[in-house]
């Protein structure tokens, strides 16, 4: 018996040296073929951030929040100046740093975007709301990432796969006015199943000031044309070329 509860005890030893220490519950989410980047835009969407709705990680209430869109309204105390948050699709949620929150459906965002670009082929981008104190040097974006909670994948990242993130200028000084983009994400995706969840994460550091935001920018994309109408087009080409060609005979 002594040996057993012995052999037990080394086995639970070996797991226990084999697991990583302090591993990041970002690490749970896997880069595939799939995944692909975000591009950072130094150019702030117009307005201020109540106005560029919905939150999705925020350290205040949001009072222009749509009805039954669930934000993180993350927790800071104390001294803290670098963080990394996961976004939550509950109402009131207040996580803690690192706080796995839940997902948003990928059915609920699609009907929440075509509600503002009333077309079914949306993308969408993330605006980000920064606040330094007078004489603080620049935050970091370390990382952002849009992840598959129901498949545990990274579709969409940003200096989350390269480390080195990018310097934050204030662009638009106060808090509430937003100063930059992260574009631009297609909700479309044959790697997004209708019944997936999606979650966002986001980290930063050399925090000085007023709590950051970033929220969704919903933008209509690129109308795909219809086959008939590629057809029609190729038809007016060739019609076209055969003009031209009559033409340089004529002269």
């Amino acid at each position: 018996m002594k040996r057993l509860l012995i052999a037990a005890a080394a086995l639970v030893g070996a797991a226990a040296a084999m697991a990583p220490a302090n591993a990041a519950n970002i690490d749970l989410f896997a880069t595939t073929a799939s995944t692909d980047t975000l591009s950072l835009v130094s150019v702030p969407p117009p307005g201020n951030q109540p106005q560029n709705n919905p939150c999705l990680i925020c350290g205040t209430n949001q009072p222009g929040q749509p009805t039954g869109f669930g934000f993180n309204n993350y927790q800071q105390s104390g001294n803290t100046t670098s963080f990394a948050e996961f976004s939550s699709g509950t109402v009131g949620a207040s996580l803690a740093q690192d706080e796995l929150g839940t997902g948003y459906s990928v059915s609920f965002l699609k009907a929440f975007l075509i509600s503002q670009v009333g077309m079914s082929g949306i993308t969408f981008n993330i605006g980000i709301d920064v606040n330094t104190a007078t004489g603080s040097g620049p935050e970091v974006l370390e990382a952002f990432a849009i992840l598959n909670l129901t498949q545990h994948t990274v579709l969409s990242q940003y200096s989350l796969l390269t480390p080195g993130g990018a310097s934050l200028a204030t662009n638009n000084n106060g808090s509430g006015f937003p100063d930059y983009l992260l574009t631009g994400f297609h909700i479309d995706r044959s790697d997004i199943n209708l019944g997936d969840s999606l979650i966002f994460y986001a980290r930063w550091s050399n925090t000085s000031d007023g709590a950051e935001s970033f929220f969704l920018v919903p933008t209509a994309a690129e109308p795909v044309p219809e086959p008939m109408s590629l057809a029609l087009l190729g038809v007016g080409l060739l019609g076209l070329s055969a003009v031209r060609r009559r033409k340089d005979i004529a002269a």
